[in-house]
Formats: structure tokens, C-alpha cells, sequence
């Protein structure tokens, strides 16, 4: 397998808890490298569904589901009997996506710990992406999300469903700044 040279800027490294993670930045968007290795990627789909459907592992669970029409689904009558489903202990996101051209999708998400659907679930999009790029044959993905904006995902995938080089990036804003309290620093170093 070819890799490629990531799109976008320059590479910056940080570390959080001790996990280097990398980021790109150009203009008005960020990337961010998702988890690979040993575990990540895509499984067996573990329960049957009226859809095509697909699996994965980003540090999470993730289920998706090929539909017809993203804003035709019901997601909260469909999505929380498949995120409890017994065959996911622990339970799982779904996902529903709806391909619009080759390269193009909608994505809807419902996420496990919000019980709800977001406006967008960025593990939710990588593995969609990773899954249509197994089904369809096309590694960048362009996915369009309930907020109305546009997740990009390229990556490269291995025939067992392994990614390498899963970059998830999109539009960022600063909603704010966090000054945390002194006491609360201290309790952590500790």
C-alpha cells in the first residue's frame, strides 16, 4: 500500500495524557490524525440490520448504516435499540449516511453518553468514511453533517479493515477560553 503525504498544513505535534496526537492547520481548518494500530478499525458488524451496515473501532464503538435518506430516518425510534444492543456491551454510536455522489455523503449521528443525536460526531464521520472507502473503493470522503457544515476524511485502508493515516478535518471556531482554578491544577498533579 501507497501511503500519501497528508493534505493540507504544515504538522503540529501534542501531547495529551501522555498520547501524541497530530494536527494540521490551513486557514480556517484544522485536522487532527485519528487513533490507528492494533485494534482500530473495522470489525465484523455484531447484529443484523434492514441496511447495508458497517463497523468500527476509533476509541469507541461505531455502527453505521447505508439508508436511503438520512432525513427520512426516524433516529430516535431506530437508534437506541441498536446503541444498547447486547451484542456491544457497553453499547454503541449510530450512524446513518446517505451517499450523494461518488466521494459525497450526509451523515446523521446519535451518540452514546448525549442519549441524543448531535449535530456532528467526528469519530462517527472517520468511521463512516473508513467504511465507505471499503464499500465504494474512494478514500476522501466529503461528509455533510446535521450542523450544515462539512466533515473532510481521507485516509488509506488495509483489505482487514486496518486505516493508516485517518485525518478527520473541518472548520473550527473559538467558542471560549478556560482559566481553571489553581486548586484544581494542584489535585491533578497529585
Amino acid at each position: 500500500m501507497a501511503f500519501r503525504e497528508p493534505q493540507g498544513g504544515p504538522l503540529v505535534e501534542v501531547v495529551a495524557n501522555g498520547e501524541r496526537i497530530l494536527l494540521r492547520c490551513e486557514n480556517e481548518e484544522v485536522g487532527i490524525r485519528m487513533p490507528q494500530g492494533q485494534g482500530f478499525g473495522l470489525r465484523p458488524v455484531p447484529m443484523s440490520s434492514p441496511w447495508p451496515a458497517g463497523f468500527g473501532w476509533i476509541g469507541n464503538p461505531q455502527l453505521v448504516l447505508r439508508v436511503p435518506s438520512v432525513a427520512a430516518v426516524d433516529l430516535a425510534a431506530l437508534a437506541p435499540p441498536l446503541r444498547h444492543h447486547a451484542a456491544v456491551p457497553g453499547g454503541t454510536n449510530v450512524n446513518v449516511v446517505e451517499v450523494l455522489a461518488p466521494g459525497e455523503a450526509r451523515i446523521r449521528s446519535w451518540e452514546r453518553g448525549v442519549e441524543g443525536e448531535t449535530l456532528c460526531c467526528g469519530t462517527g464521520c472517520a468511521v463512516a468514511a473508513a467504511w465507505l472507502t471499503q464499500t465504494e473503493g474512494i478514500q476522501d470522503w466529503r461528509l455533510h453533517t446535521e450542523s450544515g457544515e462539512c466533515v473532510e476524511v481521507d485516509l488509506d485502508l488495509d483489505a482487514d479493515g486496518a486505516w493508516r493515516d485517518l485525518w478527520l478535518s473541518g472548520p473550527v471556531r473559538r467558542l471560549g477560553t478556560v482559566h481553571p482554578d489553581p486548586s484544581l491544577l494542584l489535585r491533578l498533579r497529585h
